[in-house]
């Protein structure tokens, strides 16, 4: 069985994380990130980190082929936002929602792939994986899929930092952001609100 220092489910680009690579230079690093042009970035940004292993695939509640959305490589620099490249979904709906005054994002700047998708417990069977020392999960709005569906005794997770503001629905959050928060605490872990974006779930 094998330790991991970091796992992250949506690793984007690689660019935002690196802060957190430095501290588990020494371990094992497991980077999910399902967008090609993405992928070419990790690849790219992160090529001086040896111990990082990449998964491009999607984890949801269940296994199989998905659609899975997301914004075209050549779109980014036309709607001038860097964070345009972390917006996947296997939800059109959900990136167009982004719209804004200063977002001008159209149907013609979203392309879509079929990639294969997982659930957690295959990541943990896959690299036999007993122990993660930090999580990060910033799917857009999958999170409370991935979250309820895993088993927080397959493995021993230190800590998990997670997304929450679209929860409900496109920046909603009620039942099941609390379902999530019940959850954890059944599991021993201790809730607090990082900002108004993400939560830390910290074993006890």
């Amino acid at each position: 069985m094998t330790k991991f220092g970091l796992v992250v489910l949506g690793a984007h680009i690689g660019v935002h994380i690196k802060n957190e690579l430095d501290k588990y230079t020494k371990e094992k690093v497991l980077l999910v990130e399902p967008v090609p042009h993405n992928v070419r970035a990790i690849k790219e940004n992160l090529k001086n980190y040896n111990n990082v292993i990449i998964e491009q695939v999607t984890i949801s509640n269940d296994k199989g082929e998905k659609d899975f959305y997301y914004v075209k490589e050549s779109s980014i620099s036309k709607l001038k936002k860097h964070w345009a490249s972390g917006i996947g979904s296997f939800d059109k709906q959900h990136i167009l929602n982004h719209k804004s005054k200063r977002f001008q994002i159209e149907e013609e700047d979203i392309e879509s792939l079929k990639i294969p998708s997982l659930q957690f417990h295959d990541l943990i069977k896959k690299y036999q994986i007993n122990e993660i020392d930090k999580m990060i999960i910033d799917v857009e709005g999958s999170e409370y899929l991935i979250l309820k569906d895993m088993d927080l005794n397959s493995a021993k997770i230190n800590s998990i930092v997670f997304e929450f503001k679209h929860f409900d629905g496109h920046f909603k959050t009620g039942e099941k952001l609390e379902e999530i928060i019940m959850k954890f605490e059944r599991h021993n872990y201790k809730i607090s609100k990082i900002d108004e974006e993400n939560m830390l779930a910290l074993k006890h």
